[in-house]
């Protein structure tokens, strides 16, 4: 069996588990840009997962869980901080294409990376900035700023405030629920309160996964 062939069926399969319904256009994008950080991972090193099926598990399966939840809040825009090779923010851009989704990291590289997928892929959708978040400028503030990987939620918080709409959320993808960071004086003096924590489920991985939702408390 093919590479390929086997990226997509293990991809299915997770799908089917997940309840998650994409059409076969997208998930030929997922697969092609997964392949992307591939080839780029043999130079660049963007990722820590070099086995691609493990990619799919790790990278898109992963991602993809928040799908679901993103969609329920219908939001117009999206930022993804610290955005790394493009997750969740690209398998957003691919499967949401009425939702614009804007990367940010402050590593060149990667952001060069998120912009060969952009182009390679059509994502007119998906817009990359480079450099830090609390520098970041926008006239149109965003609806959801989310993070998969940046830092404790209270540092999340503090240096994206500027850029969250109003009535936007924060949505922070963590492992266990980090309790402790809630106690954390960044979090603390935010001015922000826990709205709900959900259990994400990746298909392939026990490992636990959560999503906190995090809103101003105005």
């Amino acid at each position: 069996m093919a590479l390929i062939d086997m990226l997509q069926s293990k991809l299915q399969s997770g799908l089917q588990e997940m309840g998650l319904h994409i059409d076969a256009e997208k998930q030929a994008k997922l697969i092609a840009y997964l392949l992307l950080i591939d080839k780029w991972n043999k130079v660049h090193n963007l990722t820590a997962i070099r086995e691609p099926l493990e990619m799919v598990t790790l990278h898109l399966l992963d991602s993809l869980s928040v799908l679901p939840h993103v969609q329920a809040l219908a939001p117009k825009n999206l930022l993804d901080v610290g955005a790394g090779a493009g997750l969740p923010s690209i398998v957003l851009a691919i499967c949401l294409p009425e939702l614009q989704v804007t990367a940010i990291d402050s590593v060149a590289k990667k952001t060069s990376f998120m912009r060969q997928v952009k182009g390679e892929l059509g994502l007119s959708n998906f817009q990359v900035e480079v450099g830090r978040v609390e520098a970041l400028k926008k006239d149109v503030k965003f609806d959801v700023i989310i993070s998969r990987a940046f830092s404790e939620i209270g540092l999340f918080v503090k240096l994206t405030k500027h850029l969250l709409a109003e009535n936007g959320l924060w949505l922070a993808m963590k492992g266990q629920v980090p309790a402790h960071e809630f106690e954390h004086q960044d979090f603390k003096g935010a001015g922000v309160q826990v709205n709900k924590i959900e259990v994400l489920k990746v298909a392939g991985l026990e490992a636990e996964r959560h999503l906190v939702y995090i809103s101003t408390n105005l």
